[in-house]
């Protein structure tokens, strides 16, 4: 099954990767492939492509649900969840690599050193001859490098811009469907609002830079901080809270935003959500975005780690308050939120390569991502979610040692599973969450009062997840000490939000990522090194945090006078 794209280059400068101009996107069903037509952003057919609700509506899904979620992830994998979050779920220690190189995804997870046994370091010491940050990241960001698919930084950065370009276009030509009702129309531009405002957090929360593209198809190359690129996150979340609050018509609303969402994602969690479930949505996002792009070290079990030679400032007591109040408004239980689906034709991501979890679910012994040992190590004894993994499948022993595993992920769909199901191949059996969830917006609020003095506060919600959950473990006593209930919340938000493309940036706001040199790093890590399971292992993994801007972008884009550094200044 391929996806066959046809689109004109822009020569006269780039809109923000340049390669991608979209007007009008065409879902042609066929028995074996999936047709985007993309046309130039000033072709005056437009308006003879796209002139009713339903021509309208096909162009705002496409705009997110292939050009953003599906656009140029054909190198390992179908979409942006099998590639750009495998680089994430890589750096968090959710999955390790394979053996070989594929789009360096054995190489991106693999840390700078290691002891497996602090008590016998001259014998367990591990020590990377290619560090992440200038032997992969530095050395491969070259247009020549993502021509051979080995340039891990183009992806995430192609897809999201698509993604808003596609929102831009439909922001402008939205108004000049006649046959919209004003909720209609209202209903459309929220949409776009909020996927732009997504897209944007994901630019900034894993570029050192960014571009602000109001328009579509213009020439931009003034590159601003990704503090900037957050901010302008926000703001169109919040234009989005606001045209979502002014909508009357529900009858309307509900019409429309039934025909914005693929069908197949359109069950379980992934129905349309009401207005009021919507707003909850962009809510959690926004906290999202506090949480992810600021410092909360909790290093060795220590919340007065600090870290030296970060990107980010450490959370300030006004960014807790601020989580607790979005959160307090954010996702709840049975909430209807943004999940997808696969289908067995015709998908925007394919049941078997289209999500990390996919590709992870089937033997060790020959699957591209393996389960890591600190995923598995998250979850506690007795703990009913463990039925996910299975050691039948044997110990792979990987090139890179981190990746050597006794674990297999369980495909779900045929494993009668009462509790999530982390990973199946099958067509339409695994809910991904592509926006944020009630546990990720419980377990925000759970640390956000724990880190206030709220401490049973945080462990009433630690155990609330765990229940929705059905993990089956004993409640925490809301009576443990701080240190000990935060060491239970990260071990949660590993669990809990296994999977769903988070787990890098706790991994970096924890302190975890950073060199052990400047305060950071992995301790009381389960690993395996020489045959031997180490249960406290110190990993110093010493990733880039905030990655440079590709370099498909800076070389034909070359940045303006004023812009902010394209390059992380700390690595």
């Amino acid at each position: 099954m391929k996806r066959l794209i046809n689109f004109k280059q822009r020569t006269s400068g780039s809109y923000s990767l340049y390669i991608l101009a979209v007007a009008t996107i065409m879902l042609v069903s066929t028995s074996c492939k999936k047709e985007l037509d993309v046309k130039d952003p000033n072709d005056p057919t437009f308006a003879g492509n796209v002139n009713s609700e339903s021509g309208i509506a096909a162009y705002a899904l496409g705009s997110v649900y292939w050009n953003g979620f599906s656009y140029g992830d054909g190198w390992l994998g179908d979409s942006y969840f099998s590639l750009p979050w495998g680089y994430r779920e890589l750096m968090g220690d959710v999955v390790g690599g394979g053996q070989g190189s594929n789009n360096q995804t054995t190489t991106m997870g693999v840390p700078d050193s290691f002891v497996a046994d602090p008590t016998n370091a001259a014998a367990t010491t591990f020590v990377n001859t290619a560090p992440q940050a200038t032997g992969i990241i530095r050395s491969f960001n070259t247009t020549a490098a993502t021509a051979n698919a080995n340039n891990a930084l183009f992806y995430e950065w192609t897809n999201m811009y698509a993604m808003i370009n596609g929102c831009n276009i439909t922001l402008e030509n939205v108004g000049s469907i006649t046959s919209l009702s004003a909720d209609k129309l209202k209903t459309v531009q929220a949409w776009a609002y909020f996927w732009k405002g997504y897209a944007y957090a994901q630019i900034g929360s894993m570029y050192y830079a960014g571009l602000i593209e109001d328009k579509s198809a213009t020439i931009n190359n003034k590159f601003v901080s990704h503090d900037a690129i957050i901010a302008e996150s926000n703001k169109q979340l919040n234009l989005a809270i606001t045209t979502l609050s002014s909508i009357s018509n529900q009858g309307d609303y509900s019409a429309m935003i039934a025909e914005l969402i693929p069908q197949q994602n359109q069950v379980g969690l992934g129905k349309a959500p009401s207005t009021a479930q919507f707003i909850k949505s962009i809510n959690t996002l926004l906290a999202r975005n506090i949480v992810v792009n600021k410092l909360a070290p909790f290093v060795n079990g220590s919340t007065s780690a600090t870290i030296a030679k970060a990107s980010i400032a450490p959370m300030a007591a006004a960014d807790w308050a601020q989580v607790i109040t979005l959160t307090n408004a954010g996702i709840a239980q049975g909430d209807y939120v943004f999940t997808g689906r696969s289908s067995a034709a015709n998908s925007y991501f394919s049941n078997n390569g289209g999500t990390v979890a996919s590709i992870t679910a089937s033997s060790n012994q020959n699957t591209t991502y393996k389960v890591s040992e600190r995923l598995v190590q998250n979850f506690n004894t007795g703990d009913a979610r463990l039925a996910n993994f299975t050691t039948a499948s044997g110990t792979f022993y990987g090139d890179a040692n981190t990746n050597t595993t006794r674990y297999s992920l369980v495909d779900g769909a045929t494993a009668g599973l009462k509790v999530p199901v982390l990973g199946s191949r099958v067509a339409g059996a695994l809910e991904v969450y592509i926006g944020p969830s009630y546990e990720e917006n419980a377990l925000m609020q759970a640390e956000a009062k724990i880190r206030t003095g709220d401490v049973a506060g945080g462990v009433t919600l630690i155990n609330a997840v765990r229940a929705y959950q059905k993990s089956g473990v004993a409640a925490l006593a809301t009576t443990i000490s701080a240190t000990a209930a935060l060491t239970e919340l990260t071990k949660e938000r590993g669990a809990a939000l296994a999977f769903r493309g988070l787990s890098w940036f706790d991994a970096r706001r924890w302190g975890w990522s950073y060199s052990t040199a400047n305060g950071g790093g992995r301790y009381g890590a389960t690993l395996i090194f020489n045959k031997v399971v180490y249960p406290n292992a110190t990993i110093n993994y010493n990733f880039m945090d905030y990655w440079d801007v590709p370099a498909d972008e800076t070389v034909k884009n070359p940045p303006a006078a004023g812009s902010a550094a394209v390059k992380n200044p700390n690595w």
